[in-house]
């Protein structure tokens, strides 16, 4: 199938029609409001620096249900030993740099460029994106960030200085969604990471599905950025 170039119009092709690998689209660009109707559909932007601004809908995608979040006991027994502090919408910009930064020093490149980041600051200053930020010792050592709709979540990137650190940040959300009565949590495609603490493929139907019904409902978050 054709891959589809976007234009100044605000409008996606249906993900149905993506390539074997997801890519659905290219060009737009990256406003509040393409990003919005982007996620309500189930696409997200992906693309090195010096590409076009790719768009992609993988099928199938890897889903964590919270009440299917797989807590080991090393790490339940972590958390109660309160290694680390959790806080929410603490430090956004922070936790959004060090995911960037962090890739660039293991040598895997980064998809988050300047504009990019400066796209999902947009969206957290408007309250659509949102960070957890694991401290030890008062230094930001792991955390995550994503995209909220609704009563879906849409996951980001995470980054870790210290081991589990990012676990715990997920736990921390996976608890704080689950109160919400979240439905899903879209971790986009299969890694064997997040595979392990739960998250597992759905055919790309069924994830239209029920992220039509999980972004159509009014959200429910609660005072974010508190314990």
């Amino acid at each position: 199938m054709p891959v589809f170039q976007l234009s100044d119009s605000l409008l996606f092709p249906p993900p149905a029609l993506a390539e074997e690998d997801g890519l659905l689209a290219v060009g737009g660009d990256l406003s509040v409001a393409r990003l919005l109707l982007a996620y309500r559909q189930g696409i997200f932007p992906w693309y090195s620096p010096g590409e076009p601004i790719l768009w992609w809908s993988p099928n199938p995608r890897l889903v964590l249900f919270p009440e299917e979040f797989h807590l080991s006991k090393r790490l339940g027994r972590t958390i109660r030993q309160q290694v680390f502090r959790l806080t929410f919408d603490t430090d956004f910009s922070g936790v959004i740099h060090q995911c960037a930064h962090l890739r660039l020093e293991e040598g895997e490149g980064t998809w988050l460029s300047a504009e990019m980041i400066e796209a999902y600051q947009n969206l957290h200053a408007l309250g659509h994106a949102h960070s957890v930020e694991c401290w030890q010792g008062g230094k930001l050592v792991g955390g995550l960030y994503g995209v909220s709709l609704g009563a879906a979540f849409f996951g980001e990137s995470m980054f870790s200085l210290v081991r589990d650190s990012s676990k715990v940040a997920l736990a921390g959300l996976v608890e704080r969604l689950k109160g919400w009565k979240f439905e899903l949590i879209d971790c986009q495609v299969g890694t064997g990471h997040l595979q392990r603490l739960g998250a597992r493929e759905i055919p790309g139907e069924e994830f239209s599905s029920r992220l039509a019904r999980a972004v159509a409902k009014p959200s429910r978050l609660g005072p974010w950025s508190t314990l």
